[in-house]
């Protein structure tokens, strides 16, 4: 949290009265990464050249470079995009909208096409998509409120099983807003077999599989080790005798 503060993140994130952090520890993930792939870079170094190098990742640099584009957005004093919620900042209407069975859709506009058939198949007002105050993207922005009015008089009408239907009828992206015990059963996720089992001390439980596939190996998903189950193994490595393990234990530094 306290990197995200210091990266900007919490500038651009939340509603317009508060600041939101991110939903889970995006500083932490983004410097595993970067030590992630400076690894590899590392590999392929020492496999052309034979010479290591040393890696130095910072979780502050790692997240300003997720922030690229609301950093270059307020390049030289300009205004940095504003705080929207789930709403995206300078694309209207792009972000959450709740249907008349209390669900929410995400929904996201991203040309004139797809707004001219947004208005004639999903709302079924095309009249609307020649609206002076909507007649563009930067007058829908500017007019979202009143145009939020709107298109909620019609989605309060239809079930989110309805408004999607519409929405994937006229080529508009859309996204269900899932709750966790959603996505533990997302139907794509068990489409593309991500879901596997590892064992530990306590019994088998559920785990994703890294992000991607390859036809020339599988993930290891290796067991949960019990506590202290390597440390003697770790020791032998770095050298220590059996005796110094020994001592070790007696002393209850491991």
């Amino acid at each position: 949290l306290l990197i995200q503060s210091e990266a900007g993140f919490l500038s651009v994130t939340g509603t317009p009265e508060d600041p939101a952090k991110a939903g889970c520890s995006i500083a932490d993930i983004a410097a595993g990464m970067y030590a992630y792939t400076g690894i590899l870079a590392a590999l392929l170094q020492r496999q052309q050249t034979g010479e290591g190098s040393r890696i130095d990742v910072s979780m502050l640099e790692a997240l300003t470079e997720w922030m690229s584009y609301p950093l270059y957005y307020a390049f030289e004093g300009a205004s940095a995009p504003e705080r929207s919620g789930a709403a995206h900042a300078t694309i209207y209407p792009y972000g959450p909208f709740e249907a008349g069975d209390g669900k929410t859709v995400m929904l996201g506009l991203q040309n004139e096409r797809e707004w001219a058939a947004f208005c004639a198949d999903v709302l079924r007002q095309s009249g609307l998509a020649t609206d002076p105050r909507f007649a563009a993207n930067a007058r829908r922005h500017a007019n979202r409120v009143a145009l939020r009015a709107l298109i909620l008089d019609v989605f309060r009408t239809l079930t989110a099983a309805e408004v999607v239907e519409r929405l994937d009828a006229a080529q508009i992206a859309n996204a269900r807003v899932n709750t966790m015990d959603d996505v533990w059963v997302h139907p794509q996720l068990e489409a593309r077999k991500r879901w596997t089992a590892v064992a530990t001390p306590v019994g088998e439980i559920p785990a994703l599989q890294p992000p991607g596939t390859s036809d020339a190996y599988a993930y290891r998903m290796d067991a949960v080790p019990a506590l202290g189950e390597h440390t003697d193994a770790i020791l032998r490595e770095l050298g220590y005798a059996e005796g110094d393990i020994a001592a070790l234990r007696r002393e209850r530094a491991v």
